[in-house]
């Protein structure tokens, strides 16, 4: 069965509860699709506000982070429960601004994506490379890193309903795209150490999106790609060109 596309973008810190409204009015209509799950991660502020504005459409209001513990003293923090209470149904893990500069590491996005397995919570887990480890040609081994501790005692049940993230850091926000052969071939080496893990079954069953200055441009090139299932957008969502890309066929 072909992988249904997964197209989400992710807000990071924009939009005001009430600027998020109006995005998500004005993109509504643009996104319509069958083809594709469409999900906005927005700040947390955005969620309930953004979910009301989404009523009756076919956007999913996703979330940009989360905690693993169930809830307690952690001042700042949002618990899976707080999500799901809501309605939220996607969470970003690990996104590489988060382990840049919030000290994430693949331990304690470990512990978030098997909390949000535990809550029914689908984790769309970044994974991705530094400029300076592409040149040093130590891209695989420091993303299988990521992927193996990322889905360390993740059942292969959970692991198949899935989504990750491939952004590879040089392309975010830089205006730089990787390239589409090396797009895919990056997707395909997560794809071929998830069935290491697990089994072709498993991996067949994940889906990967690319992320890194993804626009309506690059979309169609990337999205047709073998193990490319969809993109993790950024700048680009928060304009109408959204629209474009998740039509992008």
């Amino acid at each position: 069965m072909a992988r249904k596309k997964i197209i989400a973008g992710n807000w990071k810190m924009n939009m005001t509860p009430s600027e998020a409204v109006e995005l998500v009015n004005t993109l509504k209509p643009l996104v319509a699709t069958e083809d594709a799950d469409v999900v906005f991660c927005v700040p947390a502020i955005d969620i309930i506000p953004a979910m009301e504005a989404a009523k009756g459409s076919n956007i999913e209001i996703g979330a940009e982070n989360m905690y693993f513990e169930e809830k307690g003293a952690y001042t700042g923090e949002i618990s899976p429960s707080m999500l799901t209470d809501v309605g939220v149904k996607y969470v970003v893990l690990g996104h590489s601004e988060r382990r840049e500069y919030f000290a994430e590491t693949s331990e304690t996005v470990n512990k978030k994506m098997l909390k949000a397995f535990e809550h029914g919570i689908t984790p769309i887990m970044c994974c991705g490379e530094t400029l300076e480890q592409r040149e040093q040609g130590v891209t695989m081994d420091f993303i299988r890193q990521q992927v193996k501790v990322g889905f360390l005692n993740v059942t292969a049940a959970q692991a198949a309903t899935s989504v990750i993230a491939y952004e590879p850091i040089w392309a975010i926000g830089t205006g730089k795209t990787a390239t589409t052969e090396q797009a895919q071939e990056v997707c395909k080496a997560i794809r071929e150490c998830i069935a290491e893990i697990y089994d072709d079954a498993t991996a067949a069953a994940v889906r990967i999106q690319y992320g890194g200055s993804v626009n309506a441009a690059t979309a169609p090139e990337l999205f047709v790609q073998p193990d490319i299932d969809g993109g993790l957008v950024g700048g680009a969502a928060l304009k109408p060109d959204f629209g474009k890309i998740v039509n992008w066929k």
